[in-house]
């Protein structure tokens, strides 16, 4: 599964080679901040207070907990790998394929969202549901077998306030599959490197709990300046467009 580098380096490097940034002494992660949690007492910072921000709405919940109809058990590979990531700093993970096993895709299928739209494959979840376990022991040999190919994205609008439209990429059944496996394989190890504050794109988490893991604080600590930023047309002009699961 992996190998240990024969010295841990003054700073650890992230799980990509790159420095993994420190916080509050050795490469602690600040605790999340987030209003409908309970209070963390593990450490600096002081236990924040968990009264819910006035007026939020739509906090993100725990991922895969509510589309899953079928429940398959989670990889015990996965579990080591994210116990690896978690306890040994200098870890290196250098064979992960395997991982993406005829399990994985299966939970990975369900997690989908059943009334999404349909990629240029014209494939719904739950036509791609008849004949399930055939569909993806083939699409499992194809991964391992290296001939698995994904497909062109859908391009389709999204109407936005302003009366622009912003561009997205909708993805082919299988490939939204073996992303979605490929995501739960990359979660065990970085999430092992993210800080406590970091909230965009991680299980669980969303930009509700980010605001109010920041009414939280506004209130329970003292704040001498806000700086607010925001790219204009970013997604417009970035090389790439987030698929739609």
């Amino acid at each position: 599964m992996s190998d240990r580098r024969a010295s841990a380096p003054a700073v650890r490097d992230g799980k990509a080679g790159r420095p993994k940034p420190a916080m509050n002494g050795h490469e602690k992660s600040d605790p999340a901040i987030v209003a409908r949690k309970p209070a963390n007492n593990a450490g600096p910072p002081v236990a924040e207070r968990v009264e819910r921000r006035a007026g939020a709405e739509g906090n993100a919940g725990e991922p895969h907990t509510d589309r899953a109809q079928h429940r398959v058990t989670a990889s015990p590979g996965l579990a080591r790998i994210r116990k690896a990531a978690s306890e040994r700093e200098g870890e290196r993970f250098t064979t992960l394929l395997h991982h993406i096993d005829a399990g994985l895709l299966e939970q990975a299928y369900y997690w989908l969202k059943r009334d999404a739209a349909a990629g240029v494959d014209g494939m719904t979840w739950a036509e791609y549901g008849e004949g399930l376990a055939d569909r993806l022991a083939d699409l499992h040999g194809r991964v391992h077998r290296g001939s698995y190919r994904a497909q062109p994205s859908r391009r389709t609008y999204i109407p936005k306030p302003d009366g622009r439209q912003r561009p997205l990429g909708i993805a082919a059944l299988e490939d939204k599959i073996v992303q979605r496996a490929m995501v739960e394989v990359l979660n065990a190890i970085y999430e092992a490197d993210f800080l406590g504050f970091s909230y965009g794109f991680r299980p669980g988490r969303g930009q509700h709990d980010a605001l109010d893991g920041l009414a939280v604080g506004l209130e329970s600590q003292a704040v001498n300046w806000i700086l607010d930023a925001d790219i204009r047309g970013f997604l417009d002009a970035a090389s790439y467009c987030p698929q739609v699961y």
